[in-house]
Parts: C-alpha cells; structure tokens; sequence
C-alpha cells in the first residue's frame, strides 16, 4: 500500500466518521436519537471549569484597564506581546504632568512662591509615576500573567478533551442507534422469512429457494449485529477513557482557584504598597507648601 492509498483510505474513514457524528448530532437535537447523559459530578466539573474561564477572563480584562486606562496603549502592549517583543517605555500620565508643573515653576521662576510649590508638586507627581509603574509592573507579573496562562493554556487544553469527549459520547451513540437498528432488521427479516416459508407447502418448487435466501439474510443481519456489538464495546471504552481524562483535568480546577487566591492576595499588597506610597508622597508635600 503506498502512502497516497493511506491519506485517501484514511480520509474516507475521516470523512464517515465525521458524517456519523453529525447524523447523531442532529438526530438528538430533532429528538429522533437517545443522548448518553454525562454523570452529575462530571457535569457539575464542566459548569465550574466554564464559570471560572467566564469569570477569569473579565477580571482579566478590567484588570487591564485599571492599570492602563489608555485602549491605545493596551492594543500596542498585546500587540508587542504577540510579537515576543518588549513595548516601549512610555512617560505616563503623572509623570508627564510632574515634568510640566517642574518646567514651569522654572519658568515661573524657583524663587517665587508659585514657581516653587509648582516644582514641589511636580516632583511628588512624578514619584507618583514611578509609584505606578511598579504597581502596573507587579501586578501584570504576579496577578495578571496567572490568569492569562490560565486561560491560554490550561482551559485550552480542558476545552480540547472537552470536545474529544463530545466527539466520543457521538460516537457511542451512533453505535448504540446502529446496535439497535440491526436487531430491529434481523428481527424483522427473520419474521418476514418465516412467513414465506409457511407457504412453500403450497409453493413447492420455490421452497428451496427461500429456504436458501432465509439462511442467507439470517447470516448476514447476524454477522452485522456481532459487528456492531463489538463497536459498541469499542466505542464505550473510549468514552469511559476519554471520560476519566476530562474528569482528571476538570478536577484541577479547585488548584487553580486557590492558586489564583494566592495571586489575588498579591494584587491587593501591590496595590496597599502603592496607595501607601502616594498617601505619603502627599502628605510629605502638603507639609511642604504648608512651610
């Protein structure tokens, strides 16, 4: 077999079984095809698992626009990221603000009482820069990066297993509907041979004929009730497998919360350390401008 007669065989079988998977999938949706229900406690994993990603991602992102407040500045930033290169250090608001109060109170002249409370102000404000720098450098660090893996590593991989285990609770279903459909036509072919053969007594010279074509499609829908009991086993060992996979992922989910408590915690010191800071820094300058 060369590799081209592979590729196409295997696409074939590719293209069945994705055809098999939405055949069940709108049956069941129509209503016309038993749904194997997932147990309660896996169920009740996948509910949490989803409700921590919903919930991770919109603390994430509001989280960014506490920090940067400046959509333009947060596109360029994830830009930058994307790339695997460092943005540009950029003045940012207080400190810009600082410069300009410390540029004209020179102006101003430093000997006035205007000029120099203008450049003690400017000086505090751009402290204040500094201050919140470090907050944004912290918190992006031990806050934000946490739960961005989680969401670009961790649930991606739990998504995946997620629609593996979609896939094969299809595949078992369509197994389970193939079973029955096949029972149901040898049982059928079997009570509408019988009857024929209850008239041979009249129709001698067909007798051995249907008796012929009686034991024919007996053997045929027999060999293919075997066949789909045995891809019933197949197909229910790997659910349960693929099952006990997402379960063992989905059960990391209560780390990853208390992991994410740990970086909460965290955040919060980051941002007592900066109010702190700028509590200060004001209180030290209004004791200025008050000498």
């Amino acid at each position: 077999m060369n590799i081209m007669d592979f590729n196409v065989k295997k696409l074939a079988a590719d293209a069945g079984t994705f055809l098999s998977r939405a055949v069940q999938f709108t049956e069941e949706k129509l209503g016309q095809a038993e749904k194997t229900e997932l147990d309660a406690h896996l169920e009740n994993l996948l509910s949490k698992a989803e409700c921590t990603k919903i919930w991770t991602e919109k603390i994430m992102k509001q989280t960014e626009v506490l920090l940067q407040p400046n959509p333009n500045a947060r596109i360029e930033e994830f830009v930058y990221e994307k790339l695997d290169r460092k943005a540009p250090s950029r003045i940012n608001n207080p400190e810009l603000l600082g410069q300009y109060m410390i540029d004209a109170g020179t102006e101003f002249g430093p000997g006035t009482a205007y000029g120099n409370a203008l450049i003690k102000c400017g000086e505090t404000q751009k402290r204040i820069g500094t201050a919140d720098r470090e907050l944004i450098q912290t918190s992006a660090l031990n806050f934000l990066t946490p739960l961005r893996n989680f969401i670009e590593g961790d649930y991606k991989t739990i998504a995946k297993e997620r629609k593996l285990l979609q896939n094969k609770r299809l595949d078992l279903d369509a197994a389970k509907t193939r079973l029955k459909k096949a029972k149901a036509a040898e049982t059928r072919n079997s009570q509408l041979n019988s009857a024929r053969l209850e008239g041979d007594n009249i129709m001698v010279n067909f007798s051995y004929m249907l008796n012929f074509l009686h034991v024919k499609w007996l053997k045929i829908w027999a060999e293919e009730v075997t066949k789909s009991e045995q891809e019933l086993r197949i197909t229910q060992s790997e659910f349960d497998r693929q099952a006990e996979i997402t379960r063992l992922l989905l059960e990391g989910i209560s780390s990853t919360h208390a992991h994410h408590l740990r970086c909460l915690n965290d955040f919060v010191e980051a941002q007592m350390t900066y109010y702190a800071q700028c509590y200060q820094y004001m209180l030290d300058l209004q004791k200025q401008l008050g000498r």
